[in-house]
């Protein structure tokens, strides 16, 4: 089956097309222009399934929908379950959890058997802790990094955005601003590991999003996944079929 696998984020869509024996295309355009899809898609041939995470409201759903319609099939959106795929969602409201961070848990699952700590980092950054069971027992929403030094930018009379670099003793005003975001987002990853292995288990890290890169140095050996969100919606798509 080949499957078109759209994950919609605040700044950016990432697609995949999935053929039997793995991925054959992706791309990713800037959600502000998510009418660019459709000349991304134009270069694929045909499409079975579309499966789709969108957290970027009702005009980007709209300009994806548009976009897929050279295919002749409906888009299927993804909600967060009670249940779905070997996972288990423990929110308060399951539905309430964001269909990105639902896809991604799958796709950890699916990746990985124990326990883990699914990470992305992008313009937010989520940390959810996924235990052996395949439980999702909570998780944590951060700015991320570039939110970070903007929001010190825009809400202070004298800190600037400026490109800066890690330091373990910044000695400069835009280094001092940079370690701090990483070393934040470092810090709630690591406090998320710490708490769940303290419930018993061996966790890992899987990590993924935009600023993985960034973000992997300051961590102890965590598993980088090129987009773990799709994963999990191919994971989706191939057990609703």
């Amino acid at each position: 089956m080949k499957l078109l696998a759209i994950d919609a984020g605040n700044s950016r869509v990432k697609w995949g097309l999935h053929e039997p024996g793995g991925w054959v295309a992706r791309g990713v355009v800037a959600t502000a222009e998510a009418d660019r899809l459709s000349d991304a898609f134009s270069q694929l041939a045909s499409a079975e399934r579309v499966v789709a995470a969108n957290v970027a409201g009702v005009l980007t759903a709209d300009r994806i929908a548009e976009s897929v319609s050279r295919f002749g099939v409906r888009v299927q959106w993804v909600q967060s379950r009670e249940e779905q795929c070997g996972v288990r969602n423990s929110y308060g409201e399951p539905a309430r959890l964001g269909p990105d961070r639902w896809a991604a848990l799958i796709g950890a699952r699916h990746l990985h058997a124990g326990a883990c700590v699914v990470v992305n980092a992008g313009t937010t950054m989520t940390v959810d802790a996924l235990n052996t069971e395949g439980i999702f027992v909570g998780g944590l929403i951060v700015p991320g990094f570039t939110l970070m030094r903007e929001a010190l930018a825009s809400n202070t009379a004298l800190l600037k955005l400026h490109d800066g670099h890690f330091s373990f003793f910044p000695d400069n005003t835009a280094d001092a601003m940079c370690s701090g975001a990483l070393n934040a987002l470092a810090g709630a990853v690591d406090r998320m590991l710490r708490y769940l292995n303290d419930t018993g288990e061996e966790a890992m890290v899987l990590l993924s999003g935009g600023d993985a890169a960034l973000l992997e140095p300051m961590l102890s050996t965590p598993r980088v996944v090129d987009n773990l969100v799709l994963e999990g919606l191919l994971r989706i798509g191939a057990s609703d079929v």
